[in-house]
């Protein structure tokens, strides 16, 4: 797996790290989504310095001019619901791309701390031969992802395979490096050391839905 850890090099990126993750300023809920949807945007322009390109000419008033544009087949894909302001962030950048949406949460059968990754909902266009694009703003035990991409792979092989994270732990790249393809490339913007004892990020930012979306049952 190729690892883009774009969060090393300092740049206005740390800004909106810094109030997702900030107790007080992420309790507006509305600037935790924008800020959310702005890491997308970022992630997505560096993701775009990659993809494939080949020269158009456009017309202006005044004469033509040769520029390259992409000619990836980009299929967009959030699990539900966390991934929503990032999946906008995505399409503020890659407006012309098709959109898939897949649910993944963790059900704790016995209410303990261990869980299972329960996948139920899956609407997407073709994906076969295309440039797939995963997004998840937290990567934690990277259960949710392995689980999502087996789901995923049932219905097609993309050419690509890129994935989105915000924030993601060492453990949860460790562990989707060995589920994933090896040509997969992480696009990630902040990395953390550890996980609690209940699996989430240390220090993290929180439950990502529920900062966006408000509290589940």
């Amino acid at each position: 797996m190729k690892i883009h850890y774009i969060g090393e090099s300092s740049s206005v990126l740390n800004t909106f790290i810094a109030e997702i993750r900030d107790k007080k300023i992420q309790k507006d809920a509305l600037r935790f989504r924008r800020n959310i949807e702005r890491i997308g945007e970022i992630l997505s322009y560096e993701l775009s310095k990659s993809l494939s390109y080949s020269d158009v000419y456009v017309e202006t008033p005044l004469g033509k001019k040769k520029i390259q544009l992409s000619d990836n087949n980009l299929v967009l894909c959030s699990i539900l619901r966390a991934g929503l302001p990032l999946h906008q962030g995505l399409l503020n950048y890659f407006d012309k791309a098709e959109n898939a949406f897949i649910s993944a949460y963790r059900h704790h059968p016995k209410n303990n701390h261990n869980f299972e990754i329960v996948v139920e909902y899956f609407a997407a266009p073709e994906i076969e031969n295309k440039t797939l694009i995963l997004a998840d703003p937290m990567l934690a035990t990277g259960q949710s992802l392995v689980a999502v991409y087996e789901a995923i792979k049932k219905y097609g092989t993309p050419k690509e395979l890129h994935i989105f994270v915000v924030i993601g732990s060492k453990d949860g790249i460790d562990f989707i490096e060995k589920h994933f393809p090896e040509n997969t490339h992480l696009w990630i913007a902040a990395i953390d050391d550890t996980l609690n004892d209940k699996g989430y990020i240390v220090p993290g930012l929180g439950d990502a839905g529920d900062l966006a979306f408000g509290q589940k049952l």
